[in-house]
């Protein structure tokens, strides 16, 4: 699908404006067919005000008090107050208090023992009913490593567990036998980043796979035959960017195609041009930009492990993970 009239300027009040709103929508019914998220959806519009270098525009001591209060007995973090515990969740709870500064107001006992015990024989469940998946593997480094535990976890059963999902194409699926998509590609990039394993991954066949998502149209896809989509500049990106290729794409193009996104009346950025917008394209659709270099406005770098500015991931000590990218990459 080619975008129409693409927008050259990234409209930065809008988008602005347009995260502000979402938490005065109490009489729109999307508002509340969304509660589960609401969690993630803090963490999205936080990263792209972050990134837009605009983190005053929500009220910090707020988000961390609703943060706070999302936490359960079994020290994990529900999408809302009082609902259940997922891996997800706590992610975006973690990140979202690294980023405003406030970590060290949970207990970091309770949490890493909530993630830790979500570990079986490597594996590691997204919740305690027992789905598995390469995305929860990564989130359980992820903030262990946020949090200065990850020696707790199996690590080398995590190792073990991603590479039984790499393809003969190079990229990772869900789990072992799963179809290679974007997305689990940069979940597990991600973590073999943090655990200082990239050498187990086949580099040039993975760029390849990835470079191949980029349509006509400038936008990138997740998996063959799909649609382009605004988040994948995200997924695609930092993976190429973790693997040292993201030149391999055309990024003015990419631009181009997340530019054509954005809604120029009420601000966010939609899935692909015409669209509704919403909080998570636009976050990744920020991200993506800035992992592009765009040139029309000054973004912050983001970090292509932890999705988060730069600048926040090196404060927090966690920007080692660079140092361990396997010596032939470093070209």
């Amino acid at each position: 699908m080619e975008p129409t009239d693409p927008c050259s300027a990234l409209l930065a009040d809008k988008h602005v404006e347009f995260i502000k709103r979402l938490d005065k929508k109490h009489d729109e019914l999307e508002y509340w067919m969304t509660e589960h998220l609401r969690v993630s959806g803090i963490y999205w519009g936080l990263v792209a005000l972050f990134l837009l270098d605009k983190p005053a525009a929500l009220d910090h001591q707020q988000i961390v008090t609703y943060i706070l209060g999302c936490q359960n007995s079994d020290g994990g973090f529900g999408g809302h107050t009082n609902h259940d515990s997922h891996l997800l969740y706590t992610m975006s709870a973690v990140q979202v208090l690294l980023m405003l500064g406030a970590l060290d107001q949970i207990d970091t006992k309770r949490v890493t023992d909530y993630v830790v015990g979500l570990q079986r024989d490597g594996m590691v469940s997204g919740d305690e009913w027992g789905e598995q998946d390469t995305r929860f593997a990564f989130i359980a480094v992820a903030i262990l490593s946020q949090l200065g535990t990850l020696e707790q976890l199996d690590t080398q059963g995590i190792v073990d567990y991603v590479r039984s999902a790499m393809n003969y194409d190079g990229g990772f699926g869900s789990g072992p036998g799963g179809e290679s998509h974007a997305a689990q590609v940069y979940t597990c990039l991600a973590c073999l980043a943090i655990l200082g394993q990239l050498h187990v991954v086949d580099r040039e066949r993975l760029s390849g796979w990835l470079a191949e998502r980029q349509l006509k149209c400038g936008g990138l896809n997740g998996r063959p035959q799909k649609l382009e989509d605004v988040c994948y500049s995200w997924w695609v990106l930092s993976s190429l960017e973790i693997l040292g290729r993201v030149h391999w794409v055309d990024r003015q193009k990419l631009c181009g195609f997340i530019l054509s996104a954005q809604d120029e009346e009420r601000g966010g950025i939609a899935d692909r041009p015409g669209d509704v917008p919403d909080v998570y394209h636009t976050c990744f659709g920020m991200a993506g930009l800035s992992l592009a270099g765009f040139k029309g406005y000054a973004l912050k770098p983001v970090d292509p492990v932890y999705c988060m500015p730069k600048d926040i991931v090196e404060r927090a000590g966690l920007g080692s993970w660079t140092d361990k990218v396997p010596e032939s990459w470093r070209e």
